[in-house]
């Protein structure tokens, strides 16, 4: 997994979330979220793809935590 802080719209997303251990869906959300805060401050909206990975990220936890 990479050690980037960001994840910007043109880097690799996973395209099956299911098969991402905990810790890794944890970083990812951790880059996402910086790069959501980063288009916000610096663009003023979102890119689309970005807020499309925030939203597969959330349902992901959601479905996760209904399997606990």
């Amino acid at each position: 997994m990479s050690e980037k802080l960001h994840l910007t719209p043109e880097d690799d997303f996973p395209e099956d979330l299911t098969t991402v251990e905990d810790t890794e869906l944890q970083v990812l959300d951790s880059q996402i979220q910086r790069q959501l805060d980063y288009e916000y401050v610096a663009e003023g909206e979102p890119n689309p793809e970005t807020e499309f990975r925030h939203y597969d990220l959330d349902e992901e936890f959601s479905e996760r935590d209904k399997r606990d």
